[in-house]
């Protein structure tokens, strides 16, 4: 039964090609309102929305080109003639946001670079819909409504539970030396109340009487993803549409797929039945994987042993209900080896605990939290419903008398410690002071203060006999390594909390890695040896048993806490050896573009083992061999990549796949058609599909395949990435596996974090609403490209639409001005000077693309080309602008910057630059190789300006510090005339020559580093220079030039010790007096060799300006004088 929107607040969706049921066009023409900002009247819009008209334009000019379809060839591509670019498919439950658009622009500025530059490039994009994100969202609607209503009409006031203050301590919370601890990942620090979906569906701008039909997960499934494509078609997104496909069993040819590839995985051998623990919740029955979580994503299971510390009867008057059966105080713990030197076990006055029936004989004493998991583990009378005996607290729990495996003590006693965490472990923990800082100072206080035993009824005889019993030496530490720590770090209470953590910092992961046990079994063997050895030992007598819990909380996105369940059920063997060394050589032929990244998939390749692939909750493909179960979500996108190749031939612009008129119908789909498409199996003879048909499938296949880079956020390197890299070297051949993945950090919001719940958040509509498309997408390329978080600024936006929209002012400006302009070919300084800095802006940009490094593209390919053009226009004021060199800029420019701001760049292309075609393919702009020296020589004529500037300021001001060596120089009259003498020295003389060559000869060219100062100063002694100078005077003279040039060349390179300039200094100052003289406000410039007797004379009484300050290469000396 379909689904029917009312008409009441609809609006028409521009992708309705893709909508093709009644539901499906209803529920895209919701409205979603106007998210963009509100109209300010005293604040115009208007280079905004000439940036948005603009942008509609452009699009209706694209679509009528078909400018984003990609086409195979039947030859084989040869290298760099196709790019085939691919972003993981979004989750469906909502809108597209700047965080989505982040990512996604760093494969949109590849794809558009390729393309420019004329490569044939495919950029697909699919929609996710598999899992229980969706389902459990509906299911909790449908909760609502049945509670309250429909419109609800929720409580007025719901009070929120106060979390209580936890002590900090336990030791179960221990990492294990082992093993790594990651930084939380995107979804693990998620944060904040719960909301009622209701009030989600409405902050969609949903009316109340359309909300209640998403109580069906179908609605869901047909809202948000044609939306997503409007979206993303005003983003500019340059996308094959004709290739997008949603997932699940919707879609049956996706359905067909995901199936086909679940088989020949278990034909493989690549998925088995097994009984292992896994991150479960127990809501929704069934495991939660990393895209089912609230919160908590990467959280792994923790194994630890569970130490049974048995009560010796008689019991108390709290436990008589417990007589006749066995019972355990149960510790968590992740060090065994350690029990050797149990003095006492710790537990939480407060703390609240139960005795929970294990089987018909034994009972434990442990937390709810930790019964639950155990519950879900096998050990609980009732599976998975533990059942509490009696209620207890940790009160209760002092003083009882235990027998604890492995410890010298035949009974040890229960004691009070105020810092356990009764959200790890299970709130019992086993005290080993010899070895554990904590343990070793609970234990010192209690026997030490007589009222604090007094305050919890501590008997003298629980504690006062119990010395530290030494079980491993740690090197540096001793035979007591915690006593030694804290006395030597004169740590004396527990409450010392930071001490502490830094005590056990330095002892424990040495005590594991490096600790030589003392017990007489495992006597002078390594602790890291015999772990595993009495682990096993405890659990097989039956003192100890295997517990295990999540890493950290975990929460599912049908909101509740989640367990460890020990399941059977259908696991992919990602972990097994042969394959992992397939993988490993898969990731270390790919580019991954930073050490980061490498690293990341080089850790999760150490540790990925088996992983959980079905559920029986949520949406998606069914496992084929046992429909009762789903394929999860992160299983159904391994290898998704090669569908979005032959996608358009199968069901055509329909996403859903449920046109009746597409070429070829689901059933056809068999796996030995997907055999001969993707594994190179036979020709399927058998097949109803028309040959012709499936070799262009084929074809398809082939030519785009492998894919060239897939761009991600670097949270997936744990999971979906190592998935892509597995199923890849088991289903494809070697030559079709992937060749990049480009990881980039998360996304912030004006330098804080993006949040719905502080409001720091934007939607892509918002963006372009408040932005238009290209102003975002410039703020996106500005962002930052590394593996850090990146910072999307709304000033940097709204500075793009005016540097945007006044550079068109500019460009009209002047071609409405062009008969004014200089004509000709280039011949001036200022000419050479700006087709250089095109030609440099070209190359650099053009590598900075390359590299996938769009920041720096946008400096050197508008920002810079920007600086450079507006010094020619200052540079050439009095000779006009050369008409050719501006065309070229604005060609230049413009190409440069299309795979940013696309929509600008074809708007110029066509309506300023009067272009055929697509700026879009126009190709790369030709450039011939920058000429680095006159670069240089610019970069020293400007310098020289500036300089020059401040000593002119500094005489007509009067300032008697009118060189940079403390020469006075003689006032200047404001009202007068003024000429300026340059005078310059090209080449080294005297005993900056001799330092240079000394330099020269002194200069490591293979470690670019020179010899020490010592040997420097020793040949500076033998030279002639030096021979008239004493020591004194040397190191005052010398040295300060000599350590000058070693820094300038360390930093800029050997060049700097040149004793010359690569062009010639006069002759570059000669051809610029004019913008000399405009720069300065002078009369008349003289540029003279300082080396001229006569042009010395020149300086008149100000000579002794150059004899103080003496011109030298690089750094011309001005005089300035009254006519």
């Amino acid at each position: 039964m379909r689904l029917v929107f009312s008409w009441t607040s609809l609006r028409f969706c521009s992708s309705t090609k893709l909508i093709h049921s009644p539901l499906r066009r209803s529920i895209c023409a919701v409205s979603r309102g106007n998210m963009g900002v509100d109209a300010d009247s005293n604040k115009s819009f208007a280079r905004r929305d000439e940036l948005l008209a603009i942008e509609k334009k452009v699009h209706a000019w694209w679509e009528e080109g078909n400018v984003f379809s990609a086409e195979s060839c039947e030859k084989p591509p040869e290298p760099g003639e196709k790019f085939f670019g691919n972003f993981p498919f979004p989750y469906m439950n909502g809108f597209l946001h700047l965080g989505h658009a982040f990512s996604l622009s760093k494969l949109e500025f590849a794809a558009a670079f390729h393309r420019l530059r004329g490569v044939n490039v495919l950029f697909p994009f699919g929609f996710h819909l598999t899992g229980m994100p969706i389902k459990a969202a509906a299911d909790k609607l449908a909760r609502e409504i049945q509670q309250f209503g429909d419109p609800p009409v929720f409580p007025v006031a719901v009070e929120e539970e106060e979390a209580s203050t936890k002590p900090e301590k336990q030791e179960s919370t221990e990492a294990q030396p082992d093993k790594f601890k990651g930084k939380k990942s995107k979804a693990a620090s998620k944060a904040g109340a719960q909301l009622y979906q209701w009030d989600i569906m409405r902050s969609f701008d949903l009316d109340d009487t359309e909300i209640s039909k998403f109580k069906d997960p179908e609605a869901w499934l047909n809202y948000f993803a044609p939306i997503a494509v409007d979206d993303l078609k005003e983003f500019g997104l340059g996308v094959d549409w004709r290739r997008s496909f949603v997932t699940t069993d919707i879609n049956p040819y996706f359905d067909s797929f995901v199936r086909w590839q679940m088989r020949k995985l278990k034909e493989l051998g690549k998925i088995v039945k097994d009984v292992r623990y896994t991150i479960f919740s127990p809501l929704d029955g069934q495991p939660c994987a990393d895209h089912d979580r609230a919160s908590g994503e990467g959280v792994l299971p923790q194994e630890y042993t569970l130490i049974k510390m048995e009560v010796i009867p008689p019991f108390t008057e709290k436990l008589r209900a417990l007589e006749g059966r066995r019972v355990f105080l149960a510790a968590a713990t992740l060090r065994p080896e350690t029990m050797f030197g149990q003095t006492n076990a710790w537990v939480l006055p407060d703390g609240k605990y139960g005795a929970f029936e294990i089987n018909d004989h034994d009972v434990y004493i442990i937390t709810h939290r930790a019964a639950l998991n155990l519950a879900y583990q096998g050990f609980s009378r009732i599976p998975q419903k533990p059942t509490c005996l009696v209620e207890l607290t940790g009160h209760d729990l002092i003083g009882l008398p235990l027998k604890s495996p492995l410890t010298t003590n035949e009974i040890i006693y229960t004691l009070p410690m105020l810092t356990i965490l009764t959200d790890k472990g299970t709130g019992i923990v086993t005290s080993v002071p010899s070895d554990a800082p904590d343990d070793y100072i609970a234990l010192h206080d209690l026997k030490s203060k007589p009222a604090l035993r007094a305050k919890y009824g501590v008997k003298d005889e629980w504690v006062l006999p119990f010395e530290i019993i030494p079980i491993i030496h740690i090197p540096g530490f001793g035979d007591k390594p915690a006593e030694k720590v804290c006395v030597d770090m004169k740590i004396k209470s527990q409450n010392e909390k930071d001490k502490l953590a830094e005590a056990k910092k330095q002892t424990y992961l040495k005590g594991f890695t490096e600790g030589i046990m003392l017990v007489d079994e495992f006597k002078d063997r390594k602790v890291q040896e015999v772990k595993p050895i009495i682990r096993k030992k405890l659990i097989e007598i039956g003192q100890a048993i295997t517990y295990s819990e999540p890493e950290k909380k975990v929460m599912s996105r049908s909101g509740d806490e989640c367990v460890v369940a020990l399941t059977d059920q259908w696991y992919i063997t990602y972990g097994e050896p042969d394959w992992k060394q397939l993988a490993e050589e898969c990731m270390s032929n790919m580019n991954l573009y930073s050490d980061e990244t490498r690293h990341g998939f080089e850790h999760t390749l150490s540790w990925l083992n088996q992983w959980a692939c079905s559920r029986s909750f949520g949406l998606g493909s069914r496992i084929p061999w046992d429909e009762e179960f789903l394929v999860e979500s992160l299983s159904d996108s391994t290898i998704y990549m090669a569908y979005y190749t032959v996608a358009h031939l199968l069901h055509q612009a329909d996403m859903y796949g449920e046109n009746a008129s597409n070429p070829v119908k689901p059933e056809q789909m068999t796996d030995e058609v997907w055999d001969f498409l993707f594994r190179g199996g036979p020709y399927p003879g058998s097949s109803t599909i028309s040959s012709a048909h499936l070799k262009k499938m084929k074809q398809e296949f082939e030519y785009w395949y492998p894919f060239d880079l897939r761009v991600s956020g670097k949270d997936l390197i744990q999971n979906h990435l190592t998935f892509c890299i597995y199923n890849h070297t088991a289903l494809m051949d070697k030559r079709h596996w992937p060749r990049g993945f480009r990881c980039n950090g998360h996304i912030m919001l004006n330098a804080e974090k993006m949040s719905k719940s502080t409001g720091n958040f934007k939607t892509l509509k918002q963006a372009i609403q408040d932005f238009s498309a290209d102003a975002t997408r410039f703020s996106l390329a500005d962002a930052g490209d590394g593996v850090d978080d990146a910072n999307f600024v709304f000033e940097t936006a709204n500075a793009a639409i005016l540097r945007l929209t006044k550079e068109l002012a500019w460009m009209k400006e002047v071609m409405d001005a062009e008969a004014s302009l200089r004509s000709g070919p280039p011949s001036k300084y200022a000419d050479r000077v700006f087709a250089n800095e095109m030609n440099l802006a070209v190359k650099m940009t053009e590598q900075h693309y390359q590299n996938y490094m769009f920041r720096e593209a946008l400096k050197s390919g508008f920002y810079d080309l920007q600086a450079a053009r507006d010094e020619y226009r200052f540079s050439c004021a009095a000779s006009g602008l050369n008409r050719d060199l501006i065309w070229r800029f604005m060609d230049v420019q413009t190409r440069l910057l299309t795979p940013i701001c696309p929509h600008y760049a074809e708007h110029v292309w066509r309506e300023y630059l009067k272009k055929d075609g697509y700026v879009l393919r126009a190709g790369w702009p030709e450039a011939a190789a920058p000429d680095m020296t006159l670069k240089s020589a610019n970069k020293y004529l400007q310098d020289s300006i500036v300089q020059m500037r401040k000593l002119l300021q500094k005489q007509v001001s009067g300032s008697k510090r009118g060189s940079k060596r403390g020469a006075p120089v003689t006032q200047l009259a404001e009202d007068k005339k003024l000429v300026g003498l340059i005078y310059v020295t090209e080449e080294y003389a005297g005993w900056k020559l001799e330092c240079l060559r000394i330099l020269q000869s002194k200069y490591n060219h293979e470690t670019r580093s020179f010899a020490p100062d010592a040997e420097i100063t020793e040949a500076l002694k033998n030279t002639d220079v030096a021979r008239g100078m004493d020591h004194k005077q040397m190191q005052k003279v010398c040295m300060p030039f000599v350590r000058f040039k070693k820094d300038e060349t360390l930093a800029l390179g050997v060049h700097a010790l040149d004793l010359k300039l690569p062009f010639g200094e006069i002759e570059v100052l000669s051809e610029n007096v004019d913008l000399i003289k405009r720069q300065l406000g002078l009369e008349h410039v003289e540029v003279l060799s300082a080396m001229d007797r006569d042009a010395v004379e020149r300086a008149g009484s100000l000579r002794s300006l150059l004899d103080q300050n003496p011109p030298s290469p690089g750094s011309p000396t001005a005089i300035f004088i009254d006519v």
